[in-house]
């Protein structure tokens, strides 16, 4: 493969969607969280953490479009490459957003010596 397709192959496997785990966690407060009582601090967690599943479920099929378009793409019309959507669409920032409300949360807790036994998805 030459070097100049190689470069271009590269640029668009940068804008293609993220992989969930790859997101960065967005920095949330936990003082917003600080007069939450631990059965607050549990909902919370539970709303948040099926939040996040949700979106993970989202981005993780987007990051497989992507892929797929860039296999389809390469291999027979590269043009269609730049159609791929962005890395940070909503649901990223969203996502990214909700990892660090559940941080957040979970900082709280321990301040408040509560114990939710709740694993972020």
């Amino acid at each position: 493969m030459g070097k100049g397709l190689l470069f271009v192959l590269t640029g668009f496997l940068a804008g293609c969607a993220t992989v969930p785990g790859r997101l960065p966690t967005t920095y949330v407060s936990p003082l917003q969280y600080q007069n939450y009582t631990c059965e607050q601090l549990k909902m919370e967690m539970h709303r948040v953490s099926r939040k996040v599943n949700e979106f993970r479920g989202v981005l993780e099929e987007e990051a497989g479009t992507d892929a797929a378009q860039i296999v389809i793409g390469v291999a027979y019309f590269w043009p269609a490459l730049l159609f791929l959507e962005g890395r940070r669409g909503p649901q990223a920032t969203e996502f990214s957003r909700l990892k660090g409300e559940f941080e957040a949360m979970e900082q709280a807790a321990i301040q408040n010596n509560c114990s939710t036994n709740i694993q972020n998805g």
